[in-house]
């Protein structure tokens, strides 16, 4: 009886270096991408402002829980771009795409993303806890307001507690964002394991210091941006930046051997 070989693996993903400027042209190819298709992504916008919206009204009053929600839900953003980085993808290969392709990758398939994206979830559950215990702790008077954050917690004379927050936000955040980088735009792009996905995110970042930090701030001006405009402004950076997450990954990662690009 003839045995059937073992399919091949698919080939490790090569990272590569790109130049210290290139995530403004991130940006700007993520801007042409959502308008050329602005539906898809102005809806996942709305649906991120809408979920900001209802954090606000849980925790309004209790500031020091939501400071540590906005800031975990920025861990998790790119799980809520995936399906914008299909819409990214069938635009560069000239394909028709709309809402419905956006919607297909979030059908419980592909065990990959789900678990990459509880993965997330779970950090920014943990920064959530670890925020709201550090500024419940240690705050010299109750924290419920942003009035009363900037007071308490950033302007405060005695103690570093500002500064610690900041620290410990720093030490999960650049892990995360160097693990994930490029890890979903991958997954959704190739049949590769969530460790191969995550350890090409890694490299990658690691092979471009530069220019992943310079990317970092651009997400969190942006991001900080659309918050500061009552939410309303997230409409437009969330998918703006989902679609130029897209690019980034194609530029610092090696495409496949007959890629369409």
């Amino acid at each position: 009886m003839p045995v059937t070989p073992h399919a091949a693996p698919p080939p490790r993903p090569v990272p590569r270096p790109v130049d210290p400027g290139q995530p403004f042209t991130w940006l700007a190819r993520g801007w042409a991408d959502l308008l050329r298709q602005p539906v898809p992504g102005l809806l996942h916008g709305l649906a991120t402002a809408v979920f900001g919206a209802l954090l606000v009204a849980l925790a309004h009053d209790r500031f020091w829980l939501l400071a540590g929600a906005f800031s975990g839900f920025m861990l998790v953003a790119p799980v809520v771009a995936t399906g914008l980085y299909a819409i990214s993808r069938g635009l560069e290969r000239q394909q028709p795409v709309g809402l419905a392709d956006a919607l297909a990758t979030w059908r419980p398939r592909d065990g990959r993303l789900v678990l990459f994206g509880v993965l997330l979830a779970l950090a920014g559950t943990g920064w959530v806890l670890t925020s709201a215990s550090l500024i419940t702790r240690f705050a010299a008077a109750p924290v419920n307001s942003p009035s009363d954050f900037l007071h308490v917690v950033v302007l405060a004379r005695d103690g570093w507690l500002f500064e610690t927050w900041l620290v410990l936000g720093s030490v999960l955040a650049a892990p995360m964002f160097a693990s994930s980088v490029v890890a979903l735009p991958l997954l959704l792009d190739r049949p590769v394991k969530v460790r191969d996905a995550v350890l090409t995110s890694v490299r990658t970042a690691l092979l471009n210091p530069a220019p992943m930090a310079l990317w970092a701030t651009l997400i969190l001006v942006v991001t900080l941006i659309g918050m500061a405009t009552a939410l309303v402004g997230l409409i437009v950076a969330v998918p703006w930046l989902a679609h130029a997450s897209w690019h980034a990954y194609r530029d610092l990662v090696e495409p496949e051997a007959g890629s369409p690009r």
